[in-house]
Protein backbone atom coordinates (compact mmCIF):
# COMPACT_ATOMS: atom_id res chain seq x y z
CA UNK A 1 0.00 0.00 0.00
CA UNK A 2 1.61 3.57 -0.94
CA UNK A 3 0.33 5.95 1.74
CA UNK A 4 1.51 9.41 0.38
CA UNK A 5 0.98 11.08 4.11
CA UNK A 6 4.24 10.57 5.61
CA UNK A 7 6.35 12.03 8.17
CA UNK A 8 7.68 14.34 5.85
CA UNK A 9 4.99 14.39 3.22
CA UNK A 10 1.15 15.84 3.94
CA UNK A 11 -1.26 15.71 1.63
CA UNK A 12 -3.35 19.06 1.84
CA UNK A 13 -6.89 19.60 -0.36
CA UNK A 14 -8.67 23.10 -0.75
CA UNK A 15 -11.18 23.71 -3.04
CA UNK A 16 -11.40 27.24 -4.04
CA UNK A 17 -14.69 26.92 -5.27
CA UNK A 18 -16.57 29.35 -3.29
CA UNK A 19 -13.60 31.80 -2.93
CA UNK A 20 -13.16 31.95 -6.70
CA UNK A 21 -17.34 32.90 -7.18
CA UNK A 22 -17.18 35.20 -4.57
CA UNK A 23 -14.16 36.76 -6.69
CA UNK A 24 -16.18 37.06 -9.60
CA UNK A 25 -19.08 38.60 -8.00
CA UNK A 26 -17.13 40.75 -6.26
CA UNK A 27 -15.15 42.01 -9.50
CA UNK A 28 -18.91 42.66 -11.49
CA UNK A 29 -19.79 44.70 -8.59
CA UNK A 30 -16.38 46.59 -8.62
CA UNK A 31 -17.08 47.24 -12.60
CA UNK A 32 -20.63 48.64 -11.88
CA UNK A 33 -24.28 48.99 -13.96
CA UNK A 34 -22.21 51.17 -16.45
CA UNK A 35 -19.80 48.85 -17.65
CA UNK A 36 -20.50 48.05 -21.06
CA UNK A 37 -18.07 44.86 -22.33
CA UNK A 38 -18.73 45.70 -25.86
CA UNK A 39 -18.18 49.31 -25.44
CA UNK A 40 -14.54 48.14 -23.83
CA UNK A 41 -14.08 45.63 -26.67
CA UNK A 42 -14.66 48.18 -29.59
CA UNK A 43 -12.12 50.46 -28.19
CA UNK A 44 -9.62 48.08 -27.83
CA UNK A 45 -9.73 47.42 -31.44
CA UNK A 46 -10.01 51.30 -32.05
CA UNK A 47 -6.75 51.44 -30.11
CA UNK A 48 -5.16 48.95 -31.55
CA UNK A 49 -6.10 50.18 -35.28
CA UNK A 50 -4.87 53.67 -34.66
CA UNK A 51 -1.40 52.09 -32.91
CA UNK A 52 -0.77 49.97 -36.03
CA UNK A 53 -1.42 52.95 -38.22
CA UNK A 54 0.91 55.29 -40.03
CA UNK A 55 3.84 52.86 -40.13
CA UNK A 56 6.57 54.50 -42.25
CA UNK A 57 7.88 51.55 -44.45
CA UNK A 58 10.76 49.46 -41.62
CA UNK A 59 8.20 50.15 -38.81
CA UNK A 60 5.88 48.51 -41.90
CA UNK A 61 7.98 45.15 -42.72
CA UNK A 62 8.71 44.72 -38.69
CA UNK A 63 4.93 44.57 -38.19
CA UNK A 64 4.14 42.36 -40.99
CA UNK A 65 7.44 40.34 -40.00
CA UNK A 66 5.65 39.75 -36.67
CA UNK A 67 2.13 39.11 -37.44
CA UNK A 68 3.82 36.27 -39.83
CA UNK A 69 5.74 35.01 -37.22
CA UNK A 70 2.32 34.30 -34.99
CA UNK A 71 3.61 37.21 -32.66
CA UNK A 72 1.18 39.46 -33.22
CA UNK A 73 -2.18 38.64 -34.54
CA UNK A 74 -3.27 39.88 -38.36
CA UNK A 75 -5.17 42.98 -38.56
CA UNK A 76 -8.97 43.04 -37.19
CA UNK A 77 -7.75 39.91 -35.52
CA UNK A 78 -6.90 41.96 -32.47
Amino acid sequence: MNDRNTSDHHIFELDLTEHEARRRTEVLAALGDTWDPIAVMEGEAEANRLLYSGLDADQQATYDMLVAAGVLPPAGQA
